[in-house]
């Protein structure tokens, strides 16, 4: 007999099952054993009744523990009293792999559940996380697939960094000094020249001393980079493919959403256009709010909550001062303290999951966005490292734009996560490398 899974209990009332899981709770009441059975689509009670299976079997099932992984046979059958509304009455049971005591139960610390983060990774909360976590992956690239974009797959690697190298991790790289990729923006400009649409979707390293509930070391970054899109252009991108996730998550995953409590609803709400604030006019906004600010401060935590805090939608912050963004980005033509960018803040506080702009096209114009940043953070370019990138723009350079996203972000806000951590199988924080 072919196994079930356990979602597939559902339309077999009165029907025979086979089921492999493991055992999630358990607890005996007159010569009746309760076993909750999960696997990866949920859980069902199975009842096994000492009459009606071998005295070997029932020991079996006395004896198993909690987390040992077993095999049921049985016919489902309605039971309002059941977790589900149905259970197995078992007719055969099979200890597959017993369990040691198993070191998590209801109670736990933050810090022991990352200790164990490998086991952590069985409770319902995480399996429903990951799936979902997989299933907006394939969102994402059924988005950019559709739209004409090739996926690309850049060096981990780098001896340069996309925005200043400052916060990198350096390695040793057969003893030259090398860093492990922060963005891989500038490999994939290189490539919209034969390809013109293209995306990467691969993990970048920060080393930022930050211990936010929005931060990682280690995480999933999508970076597209278009041929003839101007920021405008990629901001229609943006808002599209965000509302596209938004809207398979609402309709696919509303069980995920429902463990989590989020709701789907707010999620079909989220539809282009987005809103559009100017970087001075945030200031403005921050300021009504009973903050201080004055042009050139940067947004931490509280400006972004404050800036999103009654938004339904994402929004986004244009137009921000030179000296607060990288090398690559144009100077606004219509106010020359500004470069032609916009970062995209998710609602109620959730904070920054895009950053995009236009990239400098033309050779003169990158050489003085170098010396100008160079003045502005007092820092020192090696100018050999990107040699290969100043010749994107002496052969053929057209206008582009692109964008990078945080996945673990995007994920955090979808499903109303208190802590990024829980977006990411085994985080990278700074205070965490193990398991």
């Amino acid at each position: 007999m072919a196994y079930s899974q356990i979602s597939d209990a559902a339309k077999k009332i009165g029907k025979e099952i086979l089921i492999h899981g493991w055992i999630h709770r358990k607890r005996e009441s007159g010569g009746i054993m309760f076993i909750v059975v999960r696997d990866r689509s949920g859980i069902v009670q199975a009842a096994i009744k000492k009459a009606s299976i071998s005295e070997k079997e029932w020991n079996e099932a006395t004896d198993a523990p909690i987390e040992s992984s077993i095999s049921i046979k049985g016919t489902v059958k309605e039971d309002s009293r059941a977790p589900t509304g149905y259970e197995v009455e078992v007719k055969n049971f099979k200890q597959i792999n017993s369990s040691a005591p198993f070191p998590i139960t209801e109670y736990q610390s933050t810090e022991l559940l990352l200790d164990k983060r490998h086991l952590w990774l069985r409770s319902r909360k995480m399996t429903e996380i990951m799936k979902t976590r997989s299933y907006m992956f394939r969102y994402v690239r059924e988005f950019l697939d559709k739209h004409g974009f090739f996926e690309i797959t850049p060096p981990i690697i780098t001896s340069s960094g996309g925005e200043t190298g400052a916060e990198m991790f350096e390695i040793n790289y057969y003893g030259q000094k090398a860093y492990l990729t922060e963005s891989s923006q500038l490999y994939a400009e290189a490539m919209i020249y034969s390809l013109e649409k293209v995306y990467s979707f691969v993990p970048s390293f920060r080393a930022e001393k930050s211990r936010t509930v929005k931060h990682l070391a280690e995480y999933w970054h999508l970076e597209p980079e278009m041929a003839y899109h101007s920021n405008e252009k990629s901001m229609e991108v943006q808002e599209k493919l965000i509302s596209h996730i938004a809207e398979k998550v609402a309709k696919n995953n509303e069980g995920q959403l429902k463990e989590m409590g989020a709701n789907k609803d707010d999620l079909l709400k989220i539809k282009p256009p987005f809103k559009k604030v100017t970087y001075e006019k945030a200031i403005e906004i921050l300021n009504d709010k009973g903050k201080s600010l004055k042009w050139g401060d940067d947004f931490g935590v509280e400006e972004e909550k404050l800036l999103t805090e009654d938004e339904d939608k994402p929004i986004f912050i244009t137009y921000w001062p030179k000296e607060l963004k990288p090398f690559y980005m144009p100077i606004n033509p219509k106010d020359e303290r500004t470069v032609l960018c916009a970062d995209m803040q998710a609602p109620h506080g959730h904070g920054e999951i895009i950053g995009g702009s236009e990239r400098i096209w033309k050779e003169d114009q990158l050489m003085e966005r170098f010396a100008s940043v160079e003045k502005a953070k007092g820092i020192k370019f090696n100018m050999d490292n990107y040699e290969w990138y100043l010749d994107l723009s002496r052969y053929g350079s057209v206008q582009h734009s692109g964008f990078g996203m945080g996945m673990e972000r995007v994920i955090k806000w979808m499903l109303n996560l208190d802590h990024i951590r829980d977006a990411i199988p085994f985080p990278r924080m700074m205070n965490r490398i193990n398991p």
